[in-house]
């Protein structure tokens, strides 16, 4: 497999993983939606920082150890778990107040308060590592150096995420004037937080 071919073949795979919807689809929205901009740039900028990360340790190998040690990816999922729970339970529960602190955040963190969010809500998620220890290899050709060969293909994955993103913070800033009304405010912490509970529960009982 030429290199040309094995970021062509990537940029298909992760393309339509970065379109599923998910959790990382969901903070942005929230955040994007509620007119918090910065915030939401923070989220996308964390979570593709959390990408590089994984993309890099499994180029190095570093990430294999998920797989091969049951203590490490236990220690981590559960990590995740604490993390999702109380992240989408804020959320609900206050749900019911209109004040940028909804979301359990600083009003004035910004941008680097929405990009702590989104790089543990992804370094937080052993699936994150696990896919790229999966995945990545198959990818490298024979004979490429394998952690530069890595870190491009992960890359690749960074640049198709921010580009859905500035689609998603589009989309969330046209309609952002209905969703700061209170009621739909609260109708969205409700649901995104549901959301996330979701998540949190899922990785708790996936094996």
């Amino acid at each position: 497999m030429e290199i040309s071919t094995a970021l062509w073949s990537f940029a298909l795979v992760v393309g339509l993983l970065t379109l599923t919807p998910g959790l990382d689809t969901a903070l942005i929205l929230r955040t994007a939606a509620l007119g918090e901009r910065r915030r939401a740039w923070g989220v996308v900028l964390g979570i593709q920082t959390g990408t590089l990360i994984w993309g890099t340790l499994s180029s190095l190998g570093v990430s294999a150890l998920l797989t091969a040690s049951r203590l490490a990816y236990e220690t981590l999922r559960w990590a995740g778990v604490v993390y999702l729970l109380w992240m989408g339970w804020q959320m609900l529960r206050r749900s019911g107040d209109a004040a940028p602190e909804a979301d359990g955040l600083p009003a004035s963190g910004g941008l680097l308060a929405g990009w702590r969010r989104g790089a543990l809500t992804n370094l937080l998620n052993p699936k994150v590592g696990v896919f790229y220890v999966a995945v990545l290899p198959q990818f490298i050709p024979a004979g490429a150096p394998h952690l530069a060969t890595g870190v491009l293909l992960t890359c690749v994955h960074v640049v198709e995420g921010l580009l859905w993103s500035a689609v998603l913070v589009g989309f969330a800033r046209t309609v952002r004037g209905w969703l700061q009304r209170p009621t739909a405010r609260r109708m969205l912490d409700r649901v995104t937080g549901a959301v996330i509970v979701g998540f949190g529960l899922k990785l708790a009982v996936s094996d």
